[in-house]
């Protein structure tokens, strides 16, 4: 579907009109659902270039999707009789620490001493099913207040209950650490345990408890350890790779050579004499064709032996990848649109750039793989998975059972990036399972893993900029044309209705306080799967505006923080930015000349309610750019964990870093490049600049810091690079020697 990609093809609605499009949250998740993405076709009667942009603003401001969770709170606890309690969350722990804050949360409502928790995921069928699963950087700031309501509100059962076991009044008892006890006499109490020996079962209060008061709080806002540590310190930690089953076998399976590839043909050829095989199963119909065998080793020397014909298809090479993304032309569609930009650049730009960021892996160090056992009409599934639910409906769809009689279990992940929606491995470990009748181990290969998933897709962008004569910016469009984030994980309608990608063009929308803005995204079609990496299109996007920004401040004679604070947004987001600005600046020594042979460059973001700033310190030793410092200031809202936020600004910072200065993933002849680690070169620690991180707390309510602090690393540096060179890198990965 073509839209017009000019502001001038849009009729301006009247104010009756603007009541009668508004876009409800409840229509905007219509969008996403798969029996009711249609309902916003009938927008298109009322324009649906301006229900788009609607649309787009709503999701520019949502702060990420909502948890789908509504259960008892009882049922997010599990109390032994030696007083230990069972935390089980739906968001899974892959390095991010959010294990960690979520215990905070729920512990300190409900008064269990913290060396007393244990904290496990929980699997599918529990009550607890989530189906937004781990990502969008919202897992504590949409599941923190459900777990400090249930915590609270499971105290005040325990507390009632404890109180009739010693027989005395509520009023006359207190709950703490782990114990109701009287208040007079401390030494008359029980534990929880002991409580829920003699009462297994609370009578749930029909009002929720009250919260306790800031200066009752007891872990939330302290540096508590996190409750992982000791696991994996000690190797304890069971990871999806580690996964281990009684009479449990060995699966490969055949993948495309190309990202074209189709089955042609399969036969069994001489895999089924070869030692250990257990299974030959070939599906020619469906493209699925692998091996079950007693080893590793044997299924793929067995996998190695099948006779199998490929369709390569189209051998696409990487200039077909770059001219497919590019902005510009028909199809555009409008998602941020403020004042007249066209009449302000008809007499040309002041300042105009033109970015590209190429594709890149995950690179996390745990492929993709799986654990599957089928029989008796039912699956156990074990996989490093971000999201448990996908997992459940595509497994049974693909063994034709119904959902509840999958059960995902969710150990450790070896992180995900947004990688691990992925269900293809999980599917293929279950069909293994259930044509061997024997639980079957699935690892992909880091080849495999490279090739035949997707990958963050290529990005281009155009911008441009008209300035007043006292230094302003008086008008700025970008154009951006990216490939696919969110949309190959809707349904097909949702991509027609909506005409854009609200992942590929996250953080690409203009937030400074410029008169004339607009924002205009183009998504392109390529024969291989992208879709969602660390932030989605936020560091991309941020990349190319913030070195724009960079630009302009060259151009208007003005330093790159003032320019900013002179576009502050309104509101509190503005003043926030304002805080993180000065803060960074201040930290850095944005006003002192840098040590010699070094400059400084500034970048920062706003995305999902968090506020990040970036000073980054780089030199140029032998025409290598090399980063010595990255100054990261951070305000995310109320902080659950100092240390796990600084953790993860810092995650973010080294593989932001990774990514501007080395990543790149290319197609040759048909095929992903590079096909393995050392090809493909990722941050070394001999690398690793200091990393310094402010954290700030502007706002009453927690915001996503697993992604937010991605965004401004790139440009950070690249900036850094014009001011000690005079060369603009405006192509990651950044090298000197090459502007565009």
């Amino acid at each position: 579907m073509s839209e017009p990609a000019t502001p001038t093809d849009v009729s301006e609605p009247t104010e009756k009109d603007k009541k009668q499009r508004r876009i409800t949250r409840r229509q905007f998740l219509i969008v996403a659902g798969a029996s009711g993405a249609a309902a916003l076709v009938g927008l298109r009667v009322l324009g649906l270039p301006y229900a788009r942009l609607k649309i787009a603003e709503y999701l520019d401001s949502s702060g990420g999707p909502p948890i789908g969770i509504k259960a008892a709170p009882t049922a997010w606890f599990e109390i032994l009789p030696d007083n230990r309690v069972r935390l089980f969350l739906p968001k899974v722990e892959m390095g991010q620490g959010v294990h960690t804050a979520l215990a905070q949360a729920a512990a300190d409502e409900l008064e269990a001493a913290w060396e007393n928790l244990e904290v496990l995921s929980a699997a599918t069928g529990q009550g607890l099913d989530d189906p937004v699963g781990t990502s969008a950087s919202n897992s504590v700031s949409s599941l923190q207040m459900i777990l400090r309501q249930a915590g609270a509100t499971v105290r005040q059962m325990l507390r009632a209950e404890g109180s009739r076991q010693l027989g005395r009044p509520v009023e006359d008892t207190a709950a703490e650490q782990g114990f109701v006890y009287v208040r007079t006499d401390p030494a008359v109490r029980r534990s929880y345990g002991e409580i829920m020996a003699v009462a297994p079962t609370l009578t749930v209060p029909e009002q929720p408890a009250p919260l306790k008061a800031d200066s009752e709080l007891r872990y939330i806002g302290q540096p508590m350890p996190r409750v992982d540590l000791r696991a994996k310190v000690l190797g304890q930690a069971v990871y999806g790779i580690d996964v281990r089953l009684p009479g449990m076998a060995y699966g490969a399976m055949a993948h495309p050579p190309s990202v074209e590839g189709k089955l042609k043909r399969a036969a069994a050829g001489g895999a089924e004499a070869m030692p250990g095989v257990v299974k030959v199963v070939i599906d020619q119909k469906n493209g699925f064709a692998g091996v079950v065998a007693e080893s590793r080793e044997q299924a793929y020397a067995a996998l190695g032996a099948l006779d199998l014909e490929w369709d390569a298809g189209h051998l696409w090479q990487q200039a077909d990848v770059e001219k497919a993304v590019t902005a510009g032309g028909a199809g555009g569609v409008v998602v941020q649109q403020e004042g007249t930009v066209r009449n302000r650049l008809r007499n040309g730009a002041a300042v105009e750039a033109e970015y590209r960021v190429p594709m890149a892996y995950h690179a996390h160090f745990e492929p993709m793989t799986a654990v599957a056992d089928v029989k008796n009409g039912a699956a156990q599934i074990y996989t490093s998975t971000q999201a448990a639910v996908s997992v459940r409906g595509d497994v049974a769809a693909a063994l034709g059972l119904k959902p509840e009689a999958v059960v995902v279990n969710q150990p450790y992940l070896g992180a995900g990036l947004g990688h691990k929606v992925e269900t293809k491995a999980a599917v293929e470990a279950a069909r293994l399972s259930q044509a061997a009748g024997r639980p079957v181990h699935l690892v992909w290969s880091r080849s495999e893993d490279f090739q035949n998933s997707f990958v963050r897709p290529p990005t281009h962008h155009i911008l441009r900029a008209s300035l007043t004569a006292d230094g302003r910016i008086e008008a700025l469009v970008h154009e951006q044309a990216s490939g696919k984030v969110a949309l190959p994980f809707l349904p097909a309608i949702a991509g027609a209705v909506l005409g854009h990608d609200f992942g590929a063009w996250r953080g690409a929308r203009i937030g400074y306080n410029i008169p004339n803005r607009e924002t205009i995204t183009w998504v392109a079609d390529l024969p291989f799967l992208t879709g969602w990496w660390r932030g989605l299109g936020l560091l991309p996007n941020t990349f190319a505006v913030e070195c724009f920004m960079d630009e302009v401040a060259v151009a208007a004679g003005v330093d790159p923080i003032e320019l900013r604070l002179r576009h502050l947004p309104e509101g509190g987001i503005g003043e926030r930015l304002r805080v993180v600005l000065l803060a960074v600046a201040d930290r850095a020594g944005w006003n002192s000349p840098a040590s010699a042979g070094r400059a400084r460059g500034v970048a920062c973001c706003v995305d999902h309610g968090t506020v990040v700033a970036n000073i980054a310190e780089v030199s140029a030793e032998g025409g290598q750019i090399r980063v010595h410092k990255v100054t990261a200031a951070a305000d995310p809202g109320v902080i659950i964990n100092p240390n796990g936020v600084a953790a993860q600004v810092e995650g973010n910072v080294v593989m932001g870093l990774s990514s501007a200065l080395l990543e790149e993933t290319t197609v040759v002849d048909g095929v992903l490049n590079p096909a393995n680690f050392g090809a493909y070169r990722i941050l070394p620690m001999s690398a690793t600049p200091q990393v310094e991180v402010v954290l700030l707390q502007g706002d009453d309510k927690p915001h996503g810091i697993g992604e937010p602090p991605i965004g401004p690393v790139a440009p950070a540096v690249a900036n850094a690079v014009y001011a000690l060179t005079g060369t603009r890198l405006r192509r990651l990965p950044l090298r000197l020697g090459t502007t565009s």
